[in-house]
């Protein structure tokens, strides 16, 4: 009896550290922080705010370059181009040193966050990782006739099968990444015109007439990011009658439709704050918040929720979605109400005894299966053959891990105590 408690409680401590290594996460910058060499490429992450859509994904490989690469990016590209480039670096799949060097055929083709953009034709949004001889991986744009101008050199970080972060030497360069015209205020001076051709023509006539165009083009050297409401959402049932608003209603309300930052999906997806508005000042809060249902973003405002639809345009530091509803500030249109308590049950009377039966046997429920050991193993770095591995202990580098070795040694102690007693 003491042996099959002391094998259940094994089986047990198996699942807990088996669900304690899954509750994992990573941050990209706090992994590169640590290392002054990858000052310049973490440092255009957070610029960019890619940092926050690799924190926001899972099974993710970031190409990172150190300072001396990057100066080939830095200063010498609008904050947009180089925004594209990096999205190059970040491959949506994830590969340690020992995946390299055991691709099928030898090579293969993977998606990188570009890809994701829209911006990407055809298939410049994808990265060829080839294996080659001597040990070495090159890295290289999949369009047609791009060369293997960037190489593997070293491991920096992984978290199986979540995050891995290794050194190459060169950017990955696709045809056009670096020509493609800077998104420049003209982006956003056209802006009446990209809303009306994303279905939100009420919209943009409703910034015009109120003068709040002039508030969004003010803001958009720092950062601009726009919710708009197509059409349809202002047609929806219990859209409150704008007419009846005052002129500086409508104004407080076309605020609240904007953020004066650049704050991209990604940016979203990650945040856990209450969020500033245009609208946002001494006399209201007029702040929103946020919510993921999958890959979805939902907009709070206190009356109700609004879906991010679709992204316009996400050219740094601009960013304009439309969202599915229009946003309603507590401030004009007051809290959603609360529901209705319910009833207060009404009281039981007692049961007319019946005779007793005989008990019947119940049985057992059946047990749950163990659940497999965890493998924690993982690569350490390249073959032998290969360019060397950096050390991938650092210990304050971003994961944030449930250390589930004490947890382990704790129960594995108790479940040896049961056998033995």
């Amino acid at each position: 009896m003491a042996v099959s408690q002391a094998f259940s409680l094994f089986a047990f401590t198996l699942s807990l550290l088996a669900v304690a290594y899954t509750v994992s996460g990573h941050n990209i910058t706090q992994i590169l922080s640590d290392t002054p060499e990858y000052s310049s490429f973490n440092s255009y992450l957070s610029q960019t705010k890619l940092a926050d859509e690799i924190n926001s994904r899972t099974t993710i490989t970031v190409l990172v370059l150190n300072n001396g690469a990057m100066s080939s990016l830095a200063g010498k590209h609008p904050l947009s181009v180089v925004k594209n480039a990096l999205s190059l670096l970040v491959l949506l799949d994830y590969y340690d040193p020992l995946k390299l060097h055991q691709l099928a055929k030898g090579s293969t083709l993977t998606t990188t966050l570009y890809q994701t953009t829209g911006q990407a034709l055809g298939n410049l949004g994808f990265v060829n990782v080839t294996d080659l001889k001597g040990g070495k991986v090159g890295f290289g744009s999949a369009a047609p006739g791009s060369k293997l101008d960037s190489s593997y050199t070293k491991s920096v970080k992984q978290i199986p099968y979540n995050i891995s972060v290794l050194e190459i030497n060169a950017p990955i360069i696709a045809p056009g990444i670096l020509t493609a015209p800077a998104p420049s205020s003209g982006g956003v001076n056209n802006l009446t015109g990209l809303l009306e051709k994303a279905g939100c023509k009420t919209f943009a006539n409703l910034l015009v007439s109120s003068g709040v165009l002039k508030t969004y083009e003010s803001t958009v050297e720092k950062g601009l990011t726009v919710f708009a409401p197509s059409d349809e959402a202002f047609k929806a049932k219990g859209v409150p009658d704008l007419t009846n608003l005052t002129q500086a209603e409508v104004v407080s309300l076309l605020e609240y439709h904007a953020l004066a930052e650049y704050k991209p999906k990604g940016s979203l997806k990650t945040n856990k704050d209450a969020i500033s508005t245009l609208a946002t000042n001494g006399a209201g809060k007029y702040d929103l918040t946020t919510s993921t249902s999958g890959d979805e973003v939902i907009l709070h405002t206190g009356v109700g929720p609004s879906r991010l639809a679709d992204t316009v345009v996400d050219e740094t530091p601009v960013v304009i979605f439309t969202v599915d509803n229009v946003l309603l500030p507590t401030e004009l249109f007051g809290k959603s109400p609360s529901p209705a308590p319910a009833p207060a049950p009404e009281p039981v009377s007692a049961p007319t005894p019946s005779p007793a039966k005989s008990p019947s046997p119940v049985e057992a429920p059946a047990a749950s299966p163990p659940a497999p050991p965890v493998d924690e193993s993982s690569p350490e770095g390249a073959p032998s053959d290969s360019p060397t591995s950096s050390e991938n202990s650092n210990a304050k580098n971003a994961a944030f891990h449930v250390k589930a070795s004490a947890l382990f040694t704790a129960l594995v102690a108790l479940a040896a105590t049961s056998l033995l007693s």
